[in-house]
């Protein structure tokens, strides 16, 4: 399998120059631990993850260190850290030059990467456009940890895929940007979180109404915003069942 086969598309994102505190709201709102950043011209510059604001003024986590071991590390590198922990820009937090994959990059390359990175998710590019993103959960959905032995997607699949995908992307009520597809011979798996439990049975429809789909999967996840609890599918559901009951 390639990166395009499990990636997620259209990508959230925000400007360097966007309010940090943006960036806080989005990903808290949508779910999600990291959003590309890009430039004026929307090339890519950049990732903020939650990584990148562990450490902050605001929390009082900001590094302490012994005089003389600040004397040691330098001016430079305190200073860096200085507008890490207490810079309002995305551009003061974001760690910058990111590493990117393509979307015909193998699934078994991008693995390599992020083991040797420790770094959870890989913007995916086309030339110097952004076209997706892919993660850890994407290579969980599509049991990456033995991306050498699944079989590649037959045209079919992808065909499948594809227009799925393109179709919720048509749809204004579709949270395209937090739902990733998996097709395997005619069956559809749904993967992500949703804004709102209505949204499930039409993702499911619009799955159902493609030609060529056998079976539809549901493992999207919906957190209710009031009280935060995690709405599973049934999928889900009876997946847990059966393993308190082995």
């Amino acid at each position: 399998m390639k990166v395009s086969d499990v990636m997620t598309s259209p990508v959230l994102t925000i400007e360097a120059e966007s309010p940090l505190l943006q960036a806080v709201q989005i990903m808290l709102a949508r779910n999600i631990s990291g959003l590309p950043v890009l430039d004026k011209q929307g090339h890519l510059v950049g990732m903020v993850t939650e990584g990148d604001l562990l450490r902050r003024a605001e929390t009082g986590t900001q590094r302490r260190r012994p005089r003389w071991l600040e004397y040691l590390i330098g001016p430079g590198r305190l200073a860096d850290e200085y507008t890490r922990s207490h810079g309002r820009k995305v551009s003061d937090v974001m760690t910058p030059d990111p590493i990117t994959v393509t979307e015909q990059s193998p699934l078994d390359e991008v693995v390599q990467i992020m083991e040797k990175h420790r770094i959870k998710r890989l913007p995916v590019m086309r030339g110097r456009d952004l076209v997706g993103i892919v993660s850890r959960a994407n290579l969980l959905h599509a049991l990456a940890g033995v991306a050498r032995e699944i079989k590649p997607a037959t045209a079919s699949d992808q065909a499948v895929r594809e227009q799925l995908l393109t179709e919720l992307r048509r749809q204004t009520w579709a949270p395209s940007a937090l739902v990733n597809v998996v097709v395997k011979d005619g069956t559809v798996e749904l993967w992500g979180t949703i804004t709102d439990e209505r949204e499930r049975q039409a993702i499911i429809v619009a799955a159902e109404n493609i030609p060529g789909v056998k079976a539809v999967r549901d493992y999207l996840v919906w957190i209710e915003p009031t009280s935060g609890a995690v709405i599973y599918s049934l999928s889900d559901q009876d997946a847990q069942e059966q393993e308190k009951a082995s």
